[in-house]
């Protein structure tokens, strides 16, 4: 896609908002160096879980080492999130399925569709609800005019549901903290959407929570990926431009719960398309990707202070 800031004093008023001191080199760790595509983080028991697309992994660092926990040739994967149960379930883009994976790194039989038979055309990201479900999103056939991203969810019974459809590249999500509402990226949007969490899991009220582009003043497409949230209810939304030298490339945006900008963390990679937080929320993991357009997709790991 081709593309042009629309001004210079726009991006000028953008960098003057959100403002930081720049990280000092105490404040910033590479905990791995030579990653491919590393996505979809997610903090358990004292380790950190990550996924490489296409390595086809699921890996872990537990404080000084960098191990693969599991692979499966042909998955692609892009999130992992740990089960009630003890177990991990990896979204398998590649494949069009749910990976689940033991607690001792065996490969698990998949979930291939939802209980209607609904197919999942490029699986995504993960977000546990407060009630032992798991949400999950599937981009559909995006990047792309065509708008066929999906959300489903888990139930703790096995049960999966198709719970909203017609979303454009469905991406990053998460649950807020009181559990009433789901938070989920449209990519080619370039926003998130905000629902209503009712029983069974179930989604309504849809609408736009917060324009990326408008946020930033239209400096150029910003294409948001993976967002977490923290104990406070800000929201951390990483992003994977399709430019290296795209305008706020490597910026991560912390919002409140109404939209606001708070701050940004910024990154050395151009592409920061995910993040975990610690269980003190001091350190924020990040996937950062260095080779935006082509297989290996290198990139790193980084670990850098929350302030």
């Amino acid at each position: 896609m081709h593309w042009k800031p629309r001004s210079i004093a726009g991006l000028c008023c953008v960098l003057l908002a959100c403002a930081i001191a720049p990280l000092r080199a105490d404040e910033l760790r590479v905990l791995n160096d030579d990653t491919h595509f590393a996505e979809g983080p997610a903090w358990y028991h004292g380790k950190l879980y990550y996924v490489e697309y296409d390595r086809s992994s699921v890996d872990t660092w537990d404080g000084s080492r960098n191990r693969i926990f599991w692979s499966k040739p042909g998955c692609g994967p892009s999130a992992v999130i740990p089960t009630a149960r003890g177990e991990f379930l990896t979204t398998c883009y590649d494949s069009g399925s749910i990976g689940r994976i033991a607690a001792d790194g065996k490969d698990l039989p998949p979930y291939s569709h939802d209980k209607d038979g609904h197919p999942f055309v490029g699986p995504n990201d993960f977000a546990p609800d407060h009630h032992g479900g798991i949400y999950f999103t599937c981009s559909g056939t995006a990047p792309g005019p065509v708008i066929d991203g999906k959300i489903f969810y888990l139930a703790a019974d096995d049960t999966i549901s198709e719970m909203a459809a017609d979303v454009h590249s469905a991406n990053g999500i998460v649950v807020s903290n009181d559990g009433a509402l789901l938070y989920a990226i449209e990519t080619e949007e370039h926003r998130l959407l905000r629902f209503d969490i009712g029983p069974g899991g179930t989604l309504s009220g849809r609408r736009v929570f917060l324009d990326l582009e408008e946020l930033t003043h239209h400096v150029g497409p910003i294409y948001p990926d993976g967002v977490k949230i923290d104990s406070r209810g800000q929201l951390y939304i990483g992003q994977n431009p399709r430019e290296p030298q795209a305008p706020l490339a490597g910026t991560i945006f912390v919002v409140d719960a109404q939209g606001k900008l708070l701050r940004t963390l910024k990154l050395p990679s151009p592409g920061v398309p995910n993040l975990a937080l610690s269980p003190d929320e001091k350190t924020v993991y990040v996937m950062g990707l260095d080779q935006l357009d082509k297989s290996p997709y290198r990139g790193k790991v980084y670990a850098i202070a929350n302030r």
